[in-house]
């Protein structure tokens, strides 16, 4: 069972702390691979850290589940904490977000979309979707040059 679903059942609904990571992929024309989640929104591959778990493993991990893509060189960005990644589910949990941003250049493997995904898809730096969750923007927007290297 997923460790945060075994904290609900202390906690119930009060906030709690939970990390995780994300990643942006970019390919060889400079385009960044968002997912589109289950709620229609676009996103960063990525999700929550298990017990035990290191922030570059959640990295991996997250990435293969819900891309099918295996990351190579890799590189942290920077982590992302704080009041402004507090959130408020529709059933009532509340968390913190830590998010470690990671990006890769370097990705072996055939995209395939799981069931936590509508869609996977490349896209210009330029030109993010306008249904992306504000939360991933603000994990891309203050990497562009970076990026775009």
């Amino acid at each position: 069972m997923e460790y945060y679903k075994t904290l609900r059942k202390y906690v119930g609904h009060q906030p709690i702390i939970l990390p995780g990571s994300v990643v942006i992929i970019v390919n060889e024309q400079k385009n960044i691979l968002l997912q589109q989640r289950l709620d229609g929104r676009w996103g960063l591959p990525g999700g929550l850290m298990d017990l035990g778990e290191s922030f570059e493993q959640v990295a991996c991990r997250e990435v293969f589940e819900e891309t099918g893509l295996t990351i190579h060189h890799y590189k942290l960005l920077g982590v992302f904490s704080g009041e402004e990644y507090f959130c408020r589910l529709s059933n009532g949990d509340e968390f913190y977000s830590v998010t470690a941003v990671f990006i890769s250049k370097d990705v072996t493997g055939y995209l395939k979309s799981n069931n936590e995904s509508l869609s996977l898809q490349y896209f210009p730096s330029s030109n993010l979707p306008i249904n992306m969750k504000l939360e991933y923007r603000r994990f891309i927007e203050p990497f562009m040059e970076e990026i775009m290297k």
